[in-house]
């Protein structure tokens, strides 16, 4: 069975070509910075290369170990593990490597992995007790067009410039508390007042690169989940099953209990549905767009599927 395809969302394809250009603008910008600083910029980007590559590569490992993820066999739960095959042909994917079940009355579902090979998708018992059978398709659709969009690469080295600008504000704070901005000696009276400027006018650069970094890698994670939205809801054909299950989803988060959301919110990011609350002031930085905004848009296009314009092959 072969993938089913919709034209494309130019806006969307806009906004993430966009991002991503102006984050290699603020590549270049805090090269320079470096460079300007006498900082080697070689130093910094390979402490953050290694923090990347394991995160990377152990990416699928490290979520199954923090959200307590347990993988599960197809002689335990043979409804998802064939729901999850039938849609993997229908979108043109190997099945993921792992299947997995977390243990949690917080209803969401996540995917990570590093490729499509190496793919892991999870949904929580929350999520099996609290959506009817399309409902569950549909999100499962919708977290393998992460895996087939590879977004764990994409944001992993769309990050890089966050983690570099990370450690370079934490090793520049550490200086400034042992006197590292101070000079010695002589140099102190001739150059050294020179160079505390320098200093921090590096250090107050990268505070504002690291936000707009993090803002800019927020937005292209945003805009991900958008992607992923259309892409599941194509291979489904049922876009308003998507949103059905995006309008419990965020209902439900209403009466689940501090302690089981505080269980999963630090992996909140890679979940089908942020695990906030809706005045939680997380939701400025969240990683997720408004429930709203992607339940308007799956009904924008189930009234493109309503048209009767012909899916293309």
């Amino acid at each position: 069975m072969r993938q089913r395809s919709y034209g494309r969302d130019t806006g969307l394809t806009f906004r993430m070509a966009f991002t991503m250009f102006m984050l290699a603008g603020l590549w270049v910008v805090f090269m320079g910075l470096l460079l300007w600083a006498g900082i080697s910029p070689l130093f910094v980007l390979g402490i953050a290369v290694v923090g990347v590559l394991i995160q990377y590569f152990m990416s699928d490992k490290l979520v199954l170990m923090s959200t307590g993820a347990r993988e599960v066999s197809e002689q335990e739960e043979p409804w998802l593990h064939g729901t999850v095959e039938r849609l993997c042909q229908m979108a043109d994917l190997p099945k993921p490597k792992k299947i997995a079940i977390m243990d949690t009355h917080v209803p969401n579902a996540f995917a990570t992995g590093r490729s499509p090979k190496n793919a892991v998708v999870a949904v929580t018992r929350g999520l099996l007790h609290r959506l009817n059978e399309r409902e569950i398709e549909a999100v499962l659709g919708h977290e393998l067009m992460h895996v087939k969009n590879r977004d764990v690469a994409v944001m992993t080295w769309a990050s890089l410039i966050v983690i570099m600008a990370g450690y370079l504000m934490q090793m520049l704070f550490w200086m400034s508390l042992f006197g590292g901005f101070g000079g010695g000696g002589d140099d102190r009276e001739e150059g050294g007042g020179q160079f505390v400027l320098v200093m921090i006018a590096v250090y107050i650069g990268t505070i504002v690169i690291y936000f707009l970094a993090q803002m800019l890698v927020m937005a292209l994670s945003r805009y991900r989940e958008l992607a992923a939205d259309r892409g599941g809801a194509i291979i489904t054909g049922a876009p308003m099953q998507l949103a059905s299950a995006l309008a419990k989803i965020s209902s439900d988060m209403y009466r689940i209990p501090d302690r089981d959301l505080r269980e999963v919110r630090h992996a909140s990011a890679f979940m089908f549905a942020p695990a906030l609350r809706g005045n939680d002031i997380a939701r400025l930085f969240s990683s997720h767009p408004p429930t709203e905004k992607r339940i308007e848009r799956l009904q924008n296009l189930q009234r493109e599927l309503e048209r009767g314009t012909p899916f293309r092959a």
